[in-house]
């Protein structure tokens, strides 16, 4: 009788994908409590305690290899993305009171779209035929859970979506330089460094509009601070298993898991162009992680 053979290892592109969906539910699980918190307090205090909180969380994981440790092998490109990442973060937090949760999600799948072109233009990734057809499937089920065109004209484009439309090519540029990062930065370096940064940029309009929060606020911004930097760390490690252009349809997931989030919580159903969105962006995340194994199965 044979032994039965191992199972394959998973291609790093399969591995960068389970990370990035891991960061996806942390973030939809940040972003209900964030709008929360936004309309309980000012947005830019609520921003600068949730970044300053995730910098102490993470002291404590990057400080096992020494002091010296803490310190950047690029320190120069770390300021560059916490400045993308902050600038991106004020316009987030702008719209943030005026925009859904749902509007938010989907908004926010304009991104890879930029990620995949950058990637091919900056980085000179490798995008092929089947991540461009999952990213714009994708993006395609973004369309149609938000269906903004009523058959005569485009309705309910808010500034709060515009500004959220703002940000997303700014987060780009953040995410593409996190790439860069990865190729000599430990993940939570680069995480804590992206979280300092972010909450120094914060501090002058933190300092403006100080109030101090209550016992509540406290608490769920001390949530909010492990979860961001628990998001940010599964999303970062994504980018350095995996090409920054593979991963990015497993974002679209998000859309399916704020639906999900919102029936166990407020037991609101999900419509039937929410539905049919997450048909096809399960699709397309699915198609790509077969594609993405049978290249791995042709390479052995």
């Amino acid at each position: 009788m044979s032994a039965r053979a191992p199972a394959a290892p998973l291609s790093a592109t399969l591995r960068g994908m389970l990370w990035m969906a891991a960061g996806g539910v942390l973030f939809i699980i940040l972003n209900g409590s964030m709008k929360k918190l936004a309309h309980e307090m000012d947005p830019w205090l609520a921003g600068f305690l949730r970044y300053a909180i995730s910098t102490v969380l993470m002291l404590a994981p990057t400080l096992r290899g020494g002091v010296r440790s803490l310190w950047p092998q690029q320190a120069g490109l770390q300021v560059v993305r916490g400045a993308f990442h902050a600038a991106g973060m004020m316009l987030w937090f702008a719209a943030l009171p005026m925009v859904t949760l749902a509007e938010l999600t989907a908004i926010g799948f304009s991104g890879p779209l930029y990620i995949s072109i950058g990637a091919v233009l900056f980085l000179h990734e490798r995008m092929t035929g089947a991540r461009w057809s999952a990213v714009l499937l994708g993006f395609c089920g973004v369309l149609l859970v938000v269906h903004p065109f009523d058959g005569h004209s485009f309705t309910g484009i808010s500034a709060g979506m515009l500004l959220m439309l703002a940000s997303s090519p700014v987060f780009a540029a953040s995410f593409l330089t996190a790439k860069v990062l990865t190729r000599r930065e430990r993940t939570g370096v680069m995480v804590l460094w992206q979280h300092l940064l972010v909450s120094l940029f914060f501090a002058p309009f933190a300092l403006i509009y100080w109030s101090a929060p209550d016992a509540g606020q406290w608490t769920l911004l001390a949530f909010c601070g492990f979860v961001g930097a628990a998001g940010h760390y599964c999303m970062t490690h994504a980018f350095s298993v995996a090409d920054i252009s593979a991963v990015q349809t497993v974002r679209f997931l998000e859309l399916v898991w704020a639906a999900a989030l919102g029936f166990l919580l407020f037991g609101t159903l999900p419509t039937g162009w929410t539905v049919a969105g997450g048909a096809v962006i399960l699709a397309a995340t699915l198609a790509l992680a077969r594609s993405e194994s049978r290249v791995q199965t042709a390479a052995r």
